[in-house]
């Protein structure tokens, strides 16, 4: 292929950024997800040779905020962190915030100075981790400002797991929910992230109903998508969906391959994995 792919949802694993992620990291990855994780934490240099070996040329790091501060299970990655790992490598790396509803115009500020100050591109959130379903008041402040800023936000949307014995997180990311934030805000891009199985096909109807909503294939494997997901990939909603990983929950390598063996037509492939989130995130110039 002449183009490489763009990760739209990785999480940064250096040794420094999971001194900030809870104690529960290792038993959620080994029970939950059913794989190795790196629990000592990767170089920056060793995820970029990940990504070179499965053709990925850059990576969207998530500075993700989970849970109110002082909360079992709650963690907050430092902005600081994913900014100095975009400034080491600002050509492969590029950052998104994440809001805490909680945190009013201070966050809301925070928010802008993120954006304005320390280059990140997009805003994060995950609304169960804050037990807000996405259209609830607290999250408006947010979006205006994404909306003034000129930049996306992307949220998970369908079902929440159970990240430890000690916390439980309730599904309040419905698909639907983004209808209500869609009509009131249209100019506000949206990302449902996660695919929103098992609501995937309320998140495919409100991408088709929405010009500023979009889905974001991150955290499923390509081989245990839907079948609808598939066809609305490769038909009618081509322009709406992008790759991601939600590394290290899916590799790089092999996510690749199970895309490849979805047999997609070529110029939806290309969209799909690169040109959809250059264009929604206006990357255009500085990924050509």
């Amino acid at each position: 292929m002449s183009y490489k792919a763009i990760d739209a949802v990785v999480n940064i694993w250096t040794a420094e950024a999971l001194s900030h992620r809870p104690g529960w990291t290792d038993e959620f990855f080994i029970g939950k997800v059913k794989g190795e994780h790196d629990s000592s934490g990767i170089s920056l240099e060793q995820m970029l040779e990940g990504m070179d070996a499965a053709g990925i040329e850059c990576a969207f790091l998530i500075a993700a905020k989970a849970g109110r501060v002082g909360l079992p299970g709650c963690y907050h990655m430092p902005p600081r962190v994913v900014a100095d790992a975009v400034a080491r490598y600002p050509d492969r790396f590029f950052g998104l915030v994440g809001i805490d509803p909680f945190t009013g115009m201070d966050g809301v500020r925070a928010l802008e100075d993120a954006v304005r100050n320390l280059g990140f591109i997009g805003a994060h959130l995950y609304p169960h981790w804050f037990d807000l379903p996405p259209n609830n008041a607290r999250y408006y402040p947010f979006y205006a400002k994404c909306i003034e800023l000129g930049v996306p936000i992307q949220m998970q949307v369908g079902q929440s797991l159970i990240y430890s014995k000690e916390h439980r997180c309730r599904s309040v990311g419905r698909p639907i929910y983004l209808d209500d934030i869609a009509c009131d805000l249209p100019e506000l891009k949206l990302i449902g992230s996660h695919v929103g199985i098992p609501w995937h096909d309320e998140m495919i109807a409100m991408a088709w109903k929405h010009e500023n909503v979009f889905l974001c294939t991150d955290a499923h494997s390509p081989r245990y998508w839907p079948q609808s997901v598939v066809h609305y990939i490769n038909s009618y909603g081509q322009d709406k969906v992008i790759f991601g990983t939600d590394f290290p929950v899916l590799r790089f390598e092999r996510t690749l391959g199970e895309i490849d063996a979805l047999g997609l037509k070529p110029q939806v492939r290309r969209k799909f994995l690169r040109d959809n989130v250059r264009r929604i995130y206006g990357l255009e110039e500085r990924l050509p």
